[in-house]
């Protein structure tokens, strides 16, 4: 893949406060100490796993550590002594219980039960956001969405927002300052063909104002269709490109007008997703352009080839072209540019671009300009600034291949999730109707709900698989309430809110004057899992994948079932402390659907 992998900052690197990040970077912490004890001549990150079988937590320290010391007259004798010795000299700490050593010098941890319960507690009176992440980097740019102006936004812009919008949320939740920005395609040789057809239908645009466009598509494609069959007609269009870029009051006025009306129908695909951008589009870096290649050139970096001035790059046949023979600039002038000033003037250290795979090799090309021009390191040291492309595969219909509609057209997206809404109201409706409690709802609550449920199915459903692979879109799939579906986990979010409801407490009080006990197995894996989430969203957020959050929160309301089933909740001796976990679950799974930017629901 084209996606550079990243690994975390060393937890000491960070000096973060005690008792701050997650139970991993914690517990690095105590490791690192013991380290700097065991093997003080050796520099070595620690090596924490979640461990699978006969512990909590694994460091796996000591064989590489091993291949390293032996020979130099080590007192150590093989790996399971630097085991021993990691183990022992681990700081003193109430986070664990006991130390185990297994095999070639695996150190096996376990933690307190009354950590564990002490930090669940202290998350409920204190907030989830207590348990963010701590992140290598303070500001990202994250460049998501970037639909073309007059064109429909098309599943595939579909799949970047969503993707986009969950990496800006889970980054903004790690305490970063995510600059969310919509690179829109306004700018591109498509504006002459456009605004020439304005002209010639209507000369008198600027009275009728948009109703001259009406709709975009149907305009766009009428412009199209005499660009391609009226010879006379597309040399115009392409002189109009010109006097658009060089300024030309008329056309900057007709080029407003037209990215105003696309913006207007961009803007329902994300209100009904609930997903915020700021726009600086193509345009926006237009100006740099000249600079920008100005310092490339003036490092030796651009050379002409067949008329064109292009960037050479090893390892690809083809060069970057960065101005094309009519001396127009391109894609890659323009990404360059928009490199320079997120680098320069936003001063971001991790710029992300959210597109399909069919991309990469662009990306890969223009990053290795960017670093042959010493604006990022080599990615082998893995230093900040860095640039990421996170790439996704295709949307596919039931015949498996690129989902249209039946006549074959792009799908609407304004449709599909209006769609998706529907369904999920009737089959509200009926289950509602069924089991009798419709008289309980009012309007407004089926509105929001089959909103949430809906709209949230659509998006659960595309962020739940890797995102480097294709999926099949169905809406039966999406909103079955059995399996990996947001509509499952909704049900089970609402069952927990239904279980604290019945108990009649406050748990509000509760959490102020109860405790948390783990006692029962099942208590405890249920509290090992909570205290797991922000390792999961710092893993999520390092790789870029917000399928590691979906899988997490699947698995916590399988791990809340278990719990539920074998321990008695209302009624029990253990009431109080069954409550609270219930109440730390519910928290949890609802800052999972806040990443995921679903709205959970409390009744179904």
């Amino acid at each position: 893949m084209g996606d550079e992998t990243s690994t975390s900052v060393p937890a000491q690197e960070q000096e973060p406060t005690v008792g701050a990040g997650s139970v991993k970077q914690q517990l690095s912490r105590l490791v690192i100490s013991s380290l700097r004890t065991t093997v003080p001549e050796v520099e070595v990150e620690p090596m924490v796993e979640v461990s699978a079988k006969f512990a909590d937590y694994q460091c796996n320290n000591a064989m590489g550590l091993w291949s390293k010391v032996k020979g130099s007259g080590t007192s150590f004798k093989n790996p399971n002594a630097i085991g021993q010795a990691i183990a022992k000299n681990l700081p003193s700490s109430d986070i664990i219980e006991s130390t185990s050593v297994a095999g070639p010098g695996f150190v096996n941890i376990t933690l307190s039960n009354s950590w564990v319960a002490k930090r669940i507690q202290d998350m409920l009176i204190n907030g989830i956001n207590t348990w963010a992440p701590i992140l290598p980097v303070k500001k990202a740019v994250i460049d998501f969405s970037s639909p073309n102006i007059a064109k429909e936004m098309h599943v595939g812009h579909l799949r970047s927002t969503i993707i986009g919008d969950t990496l800006a949320r889970m980054f903004e939740f790690s305490n970063v300052d995510v600059l969310r920005r919509n690179h829109v395609g306004d700018w591109g040789t498509q504006f002459g063909m456009l605004i020439e057809y304005l002209f010639e239908k209507f000369p008198n645009w600027q009275e009728i104002g948009s109703q001259a466009i009406g709709d975009l598509q149907v305009f766009y494609k009428a412009s199209k269709h005499k660009f391609d069959n009226d010879p006379e007609f597309k040399e115009r269009a392409q002189q109009g490109v010109v006097r658009l870029q060089g300024g030309e009051e008329k056309y900057r006025e007709a080029w407003k007008k037209i990215c105003d009306i696309s913006r207007s129908e961009f803007d329902l695909v994300y209100k009904r997703l609930n997903v915020e951008l700021e726009e600086k589009g193509e345009s926006f870096y237009n100006p740099y352009i000249p600079q920008v290649l100005a310092e490339l050139n003036s490092k030796g970096l651009i050379q002409e080839s067949e008329g064109a001035q292009v960037i050479f790059i090893e390892g690809y046949q083809i060069p970057l072209i960065v101005v094309k023979r009519d001396g127009g600039f391109n894609y890659a002038s323009t990404d360059l540019a928009a490199l320079w000033y997120r680098l320069n003037v936003e001063k971001a250290e991790w710029i992300i671009y959210v597109t399909d795979v069919g991309q990469q090799q662009h990306f890969e090309m223009f990053f290795k300009a960017a670093r042959m021009a010493g604006w990022l390191p080599d990615p082998k040291e893995n230093k900040f600034p860095k640039t990421n492309h996170v790439g996704f595969g295709l949307v596919l219909g039931s015949d498996g291949k690129r989902f249209r509609t039946r006549s074959t057209e792009v799908v609407r997206l304004v449709e599909l999730l209006d769609e998706a809404k529907s369904r999920s109201k009737s089959e509200l409706l009926q289950r509602l109707t069924e089991n009798g409690k419709i008289v309980d709802w009012t309007d407004e609550e089926l509105e929001q709900t089959s909103e949430a449920v809906g709209y949230g199915a659509v998006k659960y459903a595309d962020l739940k698989n890797n995102r480097l692979t294709n999926y099949t879109f169905s809406f039966e799939q999406m909103l079955s309430d059995k399996g990996n579906t947001a509509v499952y986990l909704q049900y089970a979010h609402a069952r927990i809110c239904s279980i604290i409801r019945k108990s009649n407490k406050d748990v509000e009080e509760l959490k102020m004057s109860g405790a948390i006990s783990l006692d029962h197995p099942d208590e405890r894996v249920l509290g090992l899992y909570l205290i797991r989430f922000a390792e999961v969203v710092e893993e999520a957020c390092t790789n870029l994948l917000p399928n590691v959050v979906c899988e997490y929160l699947y698995n916590l309301s399988e791990m809340f079932t278990k719990f539920y089933t074998n321990c008695q909740v209302v009624g029990s001796p253990e009431e109080t402390s069954r409550l609270l976990l219930c109440q730390a679950t519910a928290v949890v799974m609802r800052q999972c659907f806040q990443l995921l930017g679903i709205t959970p629901v409390y009744k179904l």
